[in-house]
């Protein structure tokens, strides 16, 4: 098994009797907070050192989030929203091409926020019908209690993308129901 083999497109292997939400994938529902929501794009990342998250754009029909899978250790689940980076900190893209990397802290919605990982990577889409890889810094930082995530991700020397959210547990998600067979 070659180290791309991981995104290659297989037949559906999960029991649908038991939909777990490593099983999600495009066109899935699932309930959370009291909402459905559908997944919308799959997107896949390669941190290196043969380690792989996903992450799925996700919608309820009125509002759009992302929701971070990562397998590790242990499953840790992120549900995030894009913000403006300059919301965190009006000089923070001059900040970190100083410096070449963000502040250790961060302050958002007057919460405090430690870095936690620097992490270069690749980033594609899991659908896309190349192989072309992007090369992004992601940066996490976690509040006092551990329950939200900041993060910041550098694109290129001049572009940079943020989000906001909480870390979720596996049993917040329910209802898991697989997309249409065409």
């Amino acid at each position: 098994m070659g180290i791309f083999d991981f995104f290659k497109k297989k037949k559906a292997q999960y029991d649908p009797l038991n939909l777990k939400v490593t099983d999600l994938d495009k066109g899935f529902l699932f309930d959370y907070d009291l909402k459905t929501w559908e997944v919308k794009e799959v997107y896949l990342y390669d941190w290196g050192d043969n380690f792989f998250t996903k992450e799925f754009k996700v919608s309820d029909s009125s509002d759009t989030r992302f929701l971070h899978i990562e397998e590790d250790d242990e499953l840790e689940i992120t549900l995030t929203q894009k913000i403006k980076v300059r919301s965190i900190n009006n000089d923070l893209p001059e900040y970190i091409q100083e410096n070449e990397y963000p502040p250790k802290t961060l302050i958002y919605n007057d919460m405090h926020f430690y870095k936690e990982s620097e992490n270069p990577g690749y980033f594609k889409t899991a659908d896309a019908k190349d192989d072309q890889w992007q090369e992004l810094i992601s940066w996490d930082y976690y509040d006092d209690e551990d329950t939200h995530i900041l993060n910041i991700e550098q694109w290129g020397e001049r572009e940079f993308e943020a989000s906001f959210g909480r870390i979720i547990a596996t049993y917040e998600i329910s209802n898991i129901v697989p997309a249409e067979t065409q």
